[in-house]
């Protein structure tokens, strides 16, 4: 499956971004704790613009993330009634720009808009994109037993079903072992 690349790019981050919350995390730690922590997480994905690196524009990135796990597990209509409401109270007015070595992309808000916001809208162009070619399926929850990892199936056959090797291999060993537990049957 292939999306336009900021498309991709936009849902890689969504990924990434909630993929910190303590639901998600290895430890179950909340890997965005700290304003450093979300300073290192825009240095693997730089935003162009406003940053504050303040307290309060951490608390705004915690609710979008929020919002956005959220949205990523909606069935279509439901997902397209939350991102509508994202581009509404953003006042989104979706717009062509070519920057840093970029070529022609989609931006919907000034880049003086708050950090976490220009994320929400970001994450909803993609999320257009998604629910117009009808692939929200592509959006999935890792089907690891103990794992609330979000993950983005890009895979030509949509069979991905993990958010890492780690749980594959996992959940892969814990099936063997099973089979390896049951009585031959003749």
């Amino acid at each position: 499956m292939r999306f336009a690349p900021d498309t991709e790019e936009s849902l890689q981050f969504v990924v990434t971004l909630c993929n910190t919350d303590p639901s998600a995390s290895r430890g179950g730690d909340d890997e965005l704790a700290t304003v450093g922590h979300l300073a290192a997480l825009l240095g693997q994905y730089p935003y162009t613009g406003r940053i504050d690196g303040d307290e309060a524009e951490l608390r705004d990135v915690h609710r979008a993330r929020a919002l956005l796990r959220r949205v990523w597990s909606l069935d279509r209509d439901d997902a397209v009634e939350v991102v509508n409401k994202m581009l509404r109270d953003a006042k989104a007015l979706p717009y062509l720009a070519r920057h840093d070595g970029l070529d022609w992309h989609m931006h919907a808000t000034e880049p003086t808009s708050p950090l976490a916001e220009r994320m929400l809208v970001e994450a909803a162009l993609a999320l257009i994109d998604v629910i117009r070619m009808n692939e929200t399926d592509r959006l999935r929850v890792c089907a690891a037993d103990d794992c609330e990892g979000l993950l983005l199936d890009l895979s030509r056959n949509g069979m991905k079903r993990f958010c890492t090797v780690r749980c594959g291999n996992r959940m892969n060993m814990i099936a063997f072992r099973e089979r390896q537990a049951q009585p031959d049957v003749p």
